[in-house]
Parts: C-alpha cells; sequence; structure tokens
C-alpha cells in the first residue's frame, strides 16, 4: 500500500530520453534534406543571379543551421537534475526556441534587404528554367521537413521543434514563389524577381509571429487548457478525492509537470491518504499525454486545514 507507485521523478526518465532521441533523430534528418537542397540552389543562385532566389536559399540555409541550438538542447535536456538545478536543463530547449526566433528574423531582414537593394539596382536574371526547377526542389525539401518536424515536435510536446517545423513549412511556400517571379521575369517583368523577394519576406514574417508566440507561451509557463480540464476531470474521478484544490501544470522543456492539492476525508491515515494520492497519480499519467511527473498533495476536509501557513499565502 505505501509504494504501488513510485513518485520519484527519476522512475519515468526512460520515455523522456526516448522523446529526445527522436527529436536529435528529426533535426539531423532535416539538417541533411535542407543543406543538400540548399546547396543545389547555391549553384543555381550563382549561375542565374536570381535575388528571389538568393534569399530562399539563404533561408533554407538558415532553417538548416537551427538544429544546431536544438541539438545542444536535445543533449543539455538529457543531463540529470542536480542541487543547482532541481528540475534539470529542460528549459534549454526553450532558449534554443528564443535562438530560432530570432535565425527567423535576421532571414527576414537580410531577404528584404536584398529585395530592395535589386529593386534600385536592376540587374539581369539568366537560366529561367534553373530558377524555376530550384524552386520545385525547395519546395519539395521543406514540405517533407516540415512534415517531419511537426509531427515529431507534437509527439514528443516540443514547442521549439514544432515552431522550426513551422519555419520550414513557410519556406516551402516561399520556394514556389521563385518560381512564380521566374515565369515574370520569362515575360519581360524584370521587376518581378525583386517584388517576389519582398513577398518571401512578408511571408517570414508571418511564420516568425506563429514561432514567437509558441515559444513566448511556453517561456511563460502557458498550457493548453484542455490538458487542465481533462487533468481536474482525472482527478475529481479517483475514488476518495472529495475535491480538487489548485491545480498547476507547466512545461519544462517536451516535459509536462503537474502540482495539486487533493481534499480527502479527514478519517483517513495517512497511510490510506497516501495511497489515494498515489492512485491519482497513477490515473493522471495515463489521462495526460507526455506527463512525466507529478506531484500531489493531500489535504483533510476540515475547516482551518492550513490555518498555519495562511499568512504565508
Amino acid at each position: 500500500m505505501l509504494t504501488p507507485h513510485s513518485h520519484d521523478a527519476a522512475d519515468k526518465v526512460d520515455p523522456a530520453m526516448e522523446s529526445s532521441k527522436d527529436g536529435m533523430r528529426a533535426l539531423w534528418i532535416s539538417l541533411l534534406v535542407l543543406g543538400g537542397t540548399a546547396a543545389v540552389q547555391v549553384v543555381i543562385v550563382l549561375i542565374s543571379g536570381s535575388v528571389a532566389l538568393l534569399g530562399d536559399t539563404l533561408h533554407n540555409v538558415a532553417d538548416a543551421l537551427t538544429a544546431v541550438p536544438l541539438g545542444v538542447a536535445f543533449i543539455l535536456g538529457r543531463r540529470a537534475a542536480n542541487r543547482r538545478y532541481t528540475y534539470g536543463y529542460g528549459r534549454a530547449e526553450d532558449l534554443a526556441g528564443i535562438a530560432i526566433v530570432l535565425t527567423i528574423a535576421a532571414s527576414a531582414g537580410f531577404a528584404a534587404y536584398e529585395a530592395v537593394h535589386r529593386l534600385l539596382h536592376p540587374a539581369a536574371v539568366t537560366h529561367l528554367w534553373w530558377v524555376a526547377a530550384a524552386g520545385v526542389v525547395g519546395f519539395a525539401g521543406n514540405e517533407v521537413v516540415a512534415r517531419y518536424r511537426i509531427a515529431v515536435g507534437r509527439r514528443i510536446g516540443s514547442a521549439a521543434l514544432v515552431a522550426d517545423g513551422l519555419h520550414a513549412r513557410t519556406d516551402g511556400f516561399t520556394s514556389l514563389a521563385v518560381v512564380a517571379g521566374a515565369g515574370g521575369v520569362a515575360l519581360g517583368w524584370r521587376w518581378a524577381d525583386p517584388v517576389v523577394g519582398l513577398l518571401i519576406t512578408v511571408a517570414i514574417g508571418f511564420v516568425l509571429k506563429d514561432a514567437a508566440r509558441e515559444v513566448y507561451r511556453r517561456l511563460m509557463d502557458a498550457v493548453d487548457p484542455s490538458l487542465v480540464g481533462a487533468a481536474e476531470q482525472t482527478l475529481a474521478g479517483t475514488p476518495g478525492v472529495l475535491g480538487v484544490g489548485a491545480l498547476r501544470m507547466r512545461w519544462i522543456g517536451h516535459r509536462l509537470h503537474a502540482e495539486t492539492d487533493l481534499l480527502v476525508s479527514d478519517r483517513l491515515t495517512v497511510v490510506q491518504a497516501h495511497a489515494i494520492a498515489v492512485e491519482a497519480e497513477h490515473r493522471l499519467l495515463h489521462a495526460v499525454p507526455r506527463l512525466t511527473a507529478a506531484t500531489i498533495h493531500t489535504d483533510p476536509a476540515t475547516a482551518g486545514a492550513h490555518a498555519a501557513v495562511a499568512h504565508h499565502r
């Protein structure tokens, strides 16, 4: 009765470790795919002189390089908690999200600069069929990476990896814009290439907004309200629970933690109250995806149970 299910978070490390391995695998596969895509585009940029394709290529390179801070974050996240970092190093993943947002912002700024410069100083674009082909390659490569990153990020609960996937998806559509720009130049519209470059900048701005919002919410300990509702319903349905007090949930990297107070009968022994808490934790771990730890405190259903600490609250 005392230990039917462990309260020790160390006993739940293996699933989190597997999630980190999934994340690392997604990063390196993405790096290879986007690196190959960018390499093809670089060659065509040098041949054609397309500023729209240049912006798309540089953006793909930057997107590939975001694997570096995320990879470092996943490696740090595997380190065990210690007396200084008692919750472990999962927050490194959120800091990596900031680095990704800054990378997206830098890409947008550089693409805008190059497009405006070409508008002010027009130049001929050659090998238009190759430019269009490079745009199609860019779209295909980015869409493959986007689908993979978003799927893995949602499965392991990594906001940074999902944000990176959204970034890759927008890159794919901007690559198709390069194809449209090449078509415009073929029709004699010399301004089509830099205008497409500006449109790419606008598209990057939208994905920047979405990615920044995801990372901001994670840094502010925001969770999906539906997760809170599911947790409350699960706790309230546990036999012996008379009421659910404060429930707090937070992400640390891609690991979800919960803390709550449960109201139980004041006639129970310590052992009986502990058994109810253990059962509540067990149910919670099954009901809430990616929850790796829950701290549950039981309170007797009597008035003034917290009178001794009420003035501290």
